[in-house]
Parts: structure tokens; C-alpha cells; sequence
């Protein structure tokens, strides 16, 4: 007689899922993680150079935000009844309650960072494409071992991916929705690579 093979079945934990795990304190108010597609990642820690970086950001665009928008530090994303990441940091579009009410979603993203170090496979090769999925419009990830700030903009949902990307080592940049906020990149990285590469641009 045949026997029908039957495969596991994988279970996606859906952010109300998540949550009840944490309330039910099977996940810790001092556990590092984040919920990625239904699955649960621990977060690297943060070394001293990543935690610099992200200071110096927060500091800056804090200053130059002002009244504009919302400045949030590693604060969770909302991505659908599957996903919860935290970024490093957020430029949001501004509400009176500061998000009290409810975590901001993609729709309310001007700008996201990410500060990567021994993280940056991940954060390109997992986080980036769930951005675009769910339509972030412009993302930054700090390479800190390439010391160069790598730029993705002009979403396409549909591929999960950006069709703009430049990296800069040095030079300015600014958020395509806030352009007066310009940093100066040599202030983050240190590199004497060219200021502008355009890898790819439609």
C-alpha cells in the first residue's frame, strides 16, 4: 500500500500571537527581538560604534525634524498581521499623539535607517525586501564595515525591491520628503572611496 507523505506544516506567528507571547512572559521585557514574516529573530547586540552612529543620526535629525515630523529610535514598524521589525531609526510623518495610539506603518515612513555591522547580510538580504514589500519609499542602511551610506529609493512593491541605489562615502544626502535635513555623510562614515556611486537607476 502507498503511504501519502505528508510534509510539516510551518506555523507563521502572527503579531497577535507575539504579543501574547510576550504578556504571557514567554518572550521578556529584556529579550532582544523582533518578528520578521511570521518568524521570531533575536537582534544582534548593539556594539558601541552601531550605538554611536544611531546617536548621532537621532541627534541630527532630531535638530532639523523639529515640528515636520516624528523622530523614533529602535521602536517597532507595523508590516501586516505578519511582521513587527525595529529599526534603528524612523523619520515619520507627524501625529499629534506620537504613535501612542497605535505603531506607525509604512504608509507614515518619510525616511528608515538601519546601522549595520556584523547585521548587514540580514538587513539587506531580509529586512530590505519587507520594506519594499509593504511600500517604505526610502531606506538608508549604514554600512559600517564598507563605511559608506547605501541609499534605496523609487520602491517596487511587487519585486521586493528598490530600482534606485546609490552609495556614498562622503558628500551630502538628504530624505527625498524632508530635503532640508541634509547630513553630511563623512560625519557617520569614514571612507575616501567617491562620494556618489549610482548602482542601479531606472
Amino acid at each position: 500500500m502507498n503511504m501519502i507523505q505528508q510534509q510539516p506544516t510551518h506555523h507563521r506567528l502572527s503579531v497577535v500571537d507575539y504579543y501574547q507571547m510576550a504578556a504571557a512572559g514567554i518572550l521578556r521585557r529584556e529579550d532582544r527581538v523582533e518578528l520578521i514574516e511570521g518568524e521570531i529573530f533575536d537582534m544582534a547586540p548593539i556594539g558601541s560604534s552601531h550605538a554611536g552612529v544611531v546617536n548621532r543620526l537621532a541627534r541630527h535629525f532630531f535638530q532639523s525634524v523639529v515640528l515636520q515630523g516624528v523622530v523614533t529610535v529602535q521602536n517597532p514598524l507595523s508590516l501586516g498581521a505578519h511582521s513587527e521589525p525595529e529599526p534603528d531609526l524612523m523619520l515619520l510623518r507627524y501625529r499629534d499623539d506620537f504613535y501612542s495610539h497605535a505603531h506607525p506603518t509604512a504608509a507614515d515612513v518619510l525616511l528608515l535607517i538601519e546601522v549595520a555591522d556584523s547585521t548587514l547580510r540580514y538587513d539587506r538580504e531580509v529586512k530590505l525586501p519587507l520594506y519594499a514589500q509593504h511600500g517604505v519609499s526610502e531606506v538608508w542602511i549604514v554600512n559600517l564595515e564598507a563605511a559608506q551610506l547605501e541609499c534605496y529609493r523609487e520602491v517596487d512593491s511587487a519585486l521586493k525591491s528598490y530600482r534606485q541605489i546609490e552609495r556614498y562615502a562622503a558628500g551630502q544626502i538628504a530624505p527625498v520628503a524632508l530635503p532640508e535635513s541634509a547630513i553630511e555623510v563623512a560625519g557617520f562614515v569614514v571612507s575616501d572611496a567617491p562620494n556618489s556611486i549610482v548602482v542601479n537607476k531606472k
